[in-house]
């Protein structure tokens, strides 16, 4: 069954016969695959804020344990959090960052040390 009438609509074939309709598709018109825009993720910071009870050597412990530092990085990371306040552990996608900081807070409070680990729009 066949209309030939232009109502809008696709052309339907009911009859299965796959030919009957091929010339009315061939038009030539060429159309490209639209390419999806992609966009990076926004990042984060994850920072050790400062305290007066957690022990230096137990910060030094979490940065080589949780971010990968070596011994100088993470005393260097250590003395900006005790002299400034806070210090950047990493800049990381949201999901890791917050999973980084979360690991880090639960740990501190399994040692019983009052150590705070936040994340930051960076």
């Amino acid at each position: 069954m066949r209309c030939d009438k232009h109502t809008g609509f696709n052309a339907i074939n009911m009859s299965g016969d796959a030919d009957e309709f091929a010339d009315d598709h061939n038009t030539g018109l060429v159309t490209e695959e639209a390419k999806p825009e992609l966009k990076r993720p926004s990042m984060y910071r994850v920072v050790l804020m400062n305290d007066d009870y957690t022990p230096m050597d137990f910060v030094v412990e979490v940065l080589m344990g949780f971010f990968a530092m070596n011994q100088e990085k993470a005393t260097q990371v250590m003395l900006a959090v005790h002299t400034k306040g806070k210090g950047v552990c990493g800049v990381f996608t949201l999901d890791i960052a917050e999973t980084k900081a979360t690991q880090v807070n639960q740990y501190a409070r399994e040692c019983n040390h009052p150590l705070l680990c936040e994340v930051e729009k960076a």
